[in-house]
């Protein structure tokens, strides 16, 4: 570092220095970079996965498959074949019983009132019939 002596003699004031002191800048900037380092976290290039061990189980059978359909004037078709809500009650409690669980397909029609389509909701899951599916949905695009 430099140092200003100002002109000799004469007695008078020495001239101010001008210059910025940039040394606590510096430090505060190494500090900032510092604690940003610590605070990133390291980036892994992998992905930690448990997978399962052992063989595969054997799926010799496809689960059942049925289809419900509500047509736009409120019938309702168990696969194919129409029937009314004590019908379709009778059939709900019917595939109930089967092991495995059949898959229960629901397509509404676009023009259907929801309240079918809310009874046949309500009867899958009061019958216990958990594996249901709403199909259809490019309808409603």
């Amino acid at each position: 570092m430099g140092m200003n002596i100002g002109q000799g003699g004469g007695g008078s004031d020495p001239e101010p220095m001008m210059d910025i002191n940039t040394t606590p800048l510096i430090d505060v900037m190494l500090v900032l970079i510092i604690m940003l380092i610590i605070t990133i976290p390291i980036q892994l290039h992998s992905v930690n996965m448990e997978m399962p061990v052992g063989k595969p189980p054997n799926i010799l059978d496809k689960p059942l498959e049925v289809r419900v359909d509500i047509d736009a004037a409120g019938l309702m078709y168990w696969n194919g074949e129409q029937l009314d809500r004590a019908g379709m009650d009778a059939k709900m409690s019917e595939t109930a019983l089967i092991t495995p669980q059949p898959n229960i397909l629901i397509r509404p029609d676009k023009a259907a009132k929801y309240d079918n389509v809310a009874f046949i909701l309500a009867n899958c899951q009061r019958r216990g019939l958990n594996k249901m599916a709403i199909i259809g949905g490019e309808q409603f695009r």
